[in-house]
């Protein structure tokens, strides 16, 4: 995938498809060590041992759509590549967690991408599901909660065209504020 994000989108959709109800995103770019950490972490149905084996395997889905399943090997090969590894951890009726490490500096690392943009697209997939999404650049952090923005919306939709707007802006002042010397 060109963008980091776009793998961190696949994941969210399988999150959405696991019946998640909370899903956490936690980027971690930390220049000082040379590190791009991506955790993606969710309560949905989880899987046994067996199938945790093969979702790495690009010859095995679940889907039934198609006979491939590109999203997490090649996710994983993408942070192998680059210097950096790449862990998936789940349990059955407990959900999934992946990890995957990066040299942020690595010439072989594909840019991170549009990150308001891939959130808002999780949000907008799948409102009721909450998304906590977490995003540090050299100890500076920027947080969203869609538990909380739910919240302040008194029973507007948070998929409503106004506040995914609203949204958007919103990370992408977020995280631009992370990038600011002080």
């Amino acid at each position: 995938m060109r963008e980091l994000s776009l793998h961190i989108l696949d994941i969210a959709q399988n999150s959405i498809k696991a019946e998640a109800e909370t899903l956490r995103i936690v980027v971690i770019e930390d220049l000082e060590q040379d590190k791009l950490i991506i955790k993606i972490k969710d309560d949905g149905t989880g899987m046994d041992s067996e199938t945790v084996a093969k979702v790495v395997d690009p010859f095995y889905t679940t889907r039934t759509t198609r006979k491939v399943g590109l999203g997490i090997p090649l996710f994983k090969s993408s942070a192998e590549a680059c210097d950096g590894h790449f862990e998936i951890k789940s349990q059955l009726g407990a959900g999934t967690e992946i990890t995957a490490e990066f040299k942020h500096s690595h010439i072989d690392r594909v840019p991170l991408g549009d990150m308001p943009e891939t959130i808002v697209t999780i949000i907008n997939a799948c409102d009721q599901m909450d998304l906590i999404y977490t995003h540090t650049i050299n100890h500076k952090t920027f947080t969203l909660n869609t538990k909380e923005i739910k919240k302040l919306l008194d029973g507007v939709p948070i998929s409503n065209i106004d506040v995914i707007a609203w949204l958007r802006a919103y990370i992408s002042e977020g995280l631009n504020e992370l990038t600011v010397l002080k």
